[in-house]
């Protein structure tokens, strides 16, 4: 069973680079919270308040996008989320010259709600692009390439921020990343892109709270966004606190620990096409559970393992290769069934669903302060107990899952 179609080679090429730019986005802000505690003498609770505009945006502004996109189209999404991104990004300078942490956060949260937008729209349409039951694969791919902007993110903020730490290293990157995202913006205006399977341009306001109500009586769905929200939680407290944490065990500075920040990423990257590769032969709720005991196991040797260096480390790098499968496994797995029913005559549920799948972003924002206020209190180390408990909950989901998909199969 083919995983994509020829029809739609160009269409998942294009909306899969989009998985690029958010992943750009992403970890570039992860390296700002070293960044701005070394400029401005602040807490880990302090610079956590990045991750709460950046993925409060998120949450802010999947359920509107997901309304927008169902009006007019995925295109207009893309064009809408490119504009707040660049914009977002420009905003960077002014910030700057006005020395403002708050005008920074502004500025993250204008950025990150482009991101969002670009979500809402990118996950559905790419699950839309063939056979329902080679969706979950087909998005793995295209996550794939979301860990591929990740690392260009933190070579560029290794270069160009954290090896010449000021306000204006920090801007000057942003600006000039908001000048590519204009070009790009200017090329899909010129670019002719099809209609998503759902697509509906006449929904009236009592169609989505119909979709709600089918969203919220699937309990693999729902069950999802809680899981999803608990995983990005884990993953963005992970990542914000990783520079901090190499540099407290190992003694040394932002830029060289940004270094094993980069490998941890690479470690994402690559065991990503390695699950969308097991895919083929084992069923994604199991890899799930796999992925979600490893990494569970590994964040405690985090927690637990202060003081021995690189074994330490060895372990923070280890979550990030166990936990890369979670995003667009969950995502998947959630949205599945509501492809599913979509084509059966629910026109749009999956749209709103998806942005549920993405409000649940909002676990970044919530978590990562809780993280920082917990490393505040007991150390950082200790701090990783709540991606711990996060990965206790995902797996608990791809158990249920597991249960279900099984009972199925006994049925058949």
């Amino acid at each position: 069973m083919k995983v994509l179609e020829r029809k739609y080679w160009l269409p998942f090429a294009l909306i899969t680079s989009l998985f690029f730019l958010w992943g750009l986005a992403n970890n570039m802000t992860d390296t700002l919270l070293a960044a701005f505690k070394r400029i401005m003498a602040m807490s880990d609770t302090q610079t956590s308040f990045i991750q709460l505009a950046f993925y409060g945006a998120y949450f802010c502004v999947a359920f509107p996008a997901a309304l927008f996109i169902r009006k007019h189209s995925f295109k207009a999404g893309v064009i809408l989320g490119l504009g707040l991104y660049a914009l977002g990004a420009m905003l960077f300078l002014p910030a700057a010259k006005m020395a403002s942490y708050g005008f920074y956060l502004i500025a993250i949260y204008v950025l990150a709600c482009g991101c969002s937008v670009l979500e809402t729209t990118a996950n559905p349409y790419i699950l839309s692009m063939g056979d329902p039951q080679t969706a979950t694969r087909r998005l793995n791919v295209a996550q794939a390439f979301n860990p591929l902007g990740s690392i260009t993110g933190i070579l560029l903020s290794q270069t160009f921020i954290l090896g010449d730490i000021s306000l204006y290293s920090v801007s000057g990157t942003y600006f000039g990343l908001g000048c590519v995202l204009l070009a790009i913006l200017f090329v899909m205006l010129c670019v002719k892109m099809p209609e998503g399977g759902d697509y509906n341009s006449n929904v009236s306001h009592g169609s989505w709270h119909g979709s709600m109500r089918r969203l919220l009586a699937n309990r693999k769905y729902s069950f999802g966004v809680v899981a999803q929200f608990f995983y990005v939680g884990a993953q963005i407290g992970v990542w914000s606190f990783t520079i901090r944490i190499v540099m407290n065990e190992l003694g040394v500075l932002e830029k060289p620990a940004a270094t094993v920040y980069l490998i941890s990423i690479i470690a994402f990257c690559v065991s990503r096409f390695v699950y969308t590769w097991l895919m083929k032969y084992f069923k994604p709720s199991r890899l799930l559970v796999f992925g979600s005991v490893t990494a569970f196991a590994c964040t405690l040797i985090v927690v637990f393992s202060a003081g021995t260096g690189w074994f330490m480390v060895s372990g923070l790098i280890l979550i990030s290769l166990f936990m890369s499968l979670m995003f667009p496994t969950i995502y998947g797995i959630a949205l599945g069934d509501v492809e599913k029913e979509s084509c059966g005559g629910h026109a749009g549920d999956s749209k709103i669903g998806a942005s549920g799948l993405i409000m649940a972003i909002l676990g970044g924002a919530v978590l990562t302060p809780l993280q920082g206020a917990v490393s505040d209190s007991f150390g950082i180390n200790q701090s990783y107990l709540v991606p711990a408990f996060c990965f206790a909950v995902v797996l608990a989901y791809a158990i249920f899952v597991e249960r279900i998909e099984s009972t199925k199969e006994e049925l058949r």
